[in-house]
């Protein structure tokens, strides 16, 4: 989920770091389950069914349901709609691009990530690249946060990203992006997938931040559906969204969403990670 917040960081000591990389483990089991599970014909209201099953059986509570009245445990965005996507009786098809955005909280902390899929055999190069890009994109920018000395650094690298790869085939969206992550599922600071004026804050240790481009195909022209909810592209383009959770410790960054804390797309981008993070409690989703 994203939702744009002024600035007011709270820093996270590495003992809250380890209670959020349990809720992040949750989370990815979550996605894990998710992705075993998709296929053609089951409704998007049954992947929300079985994130409840995860985090019910976890005993952790979902940060999704009842915020600001969203009725669901996970968002599903099918095709043309970009974000925010609530579950129902929509039935999904093969072939149909599909964007699940979770999150959940272990004992106050709080975890969120996306993941896009394509269910089936994809319906066009177009739409492998779309998924590919918007992933790459994601890495990008996690990877330029580990050397970043500004938040805007991140979306700059996204930016660049999608333009080396895509061109203009492939757009951001422009109103909405990441943000801060803690004891609250959105927290200051913004985090925008593109270059602004604005260089924003410092990066300093003790930040957790969600990192989450959202890409179009096309012009990067978007609505909102009358359930004040759902944001669609607007000229029949498809779009996907990744999502993790990022810390910032003195040592490095650590992908708290990642079952691996993101130690093999990082390695690749000549990034050592950060030790994982501990809190010495049992473990919650390993």
């Amino acid at each position: 989920m994203s939702f744009r917040r002024k600035p007011r960081v709270s820093l996270k000591t590495p003992e809250q770091f380890g209670t959020m990389r349990r809720a992040g483990l949750l989370l990815a089991r979550i996605h894990e389950e998710i992705e075993k599970s998709l296929c053609a014909g089951m409704t998007t209201a049954d992947i929300d069914q079985i994130s409840r099953a995860v985090i019910a059986e976890a005993g952790a509570k979902s940060n999704f349901l009842g915020y600001h009245g969203f009725p669901a445990t996970v968002c599903v965005s099918v095709n043309e709609e970009i974000v925010h996507g609530i579950p129902g009786s929509r039935v999904i098809r093969e072939g149909d691009v599909v964007s699940v955005d979770a999150g959940c909280i272990v004992e106050g902390w709080h975890s969120d990530a996306a993941r896009t899929h394509i269910v089936g055999t994809a319906k066009s190069e177009a739409d492998r690249e779309l998924v590919e890009v918007t992933r790459g994109a994601m890495w990008e920018g996690i990877a330029a946060l580990a050397s970043a000395k500004r938040v805007g650094e991140i979306g700059a690298a996204i930016e660049d990203y999608v333009a080396e790869m895509a061109g203009e085939r492939i757009q951001h969206l422009e109103e909405f992006g990441g943000h801060g992550i803690g004891r609250a599922m959105h927290e200051p600071p913004d985090v925008m997938n593109f270059r602004t004026r604005d260089r924003g804050l410092k990066i300093v240790p003790g930040m957790a931040l969600c990192i989450e481009p959202m890409l179009i195909q096309g012009d990067g022209e978007f609505d909102i559906l009358d359930d004040e909810w759902t944001v669609v592209a607007t000229k029949g383009g498809r779009a996907a969204h990744f999502e993790h959770s990022v810390a910032v410790t003195e040592t490095g960054i650590f992908v708290l969403s990642a079952v691996d804390g993101g130690k093999a797309e990082l390695e690749k981008r000549g990034i050592m990670i950060a030790e994982e993070p501990s809190d010495s409690s049992a473990t919650t989703g390993r």
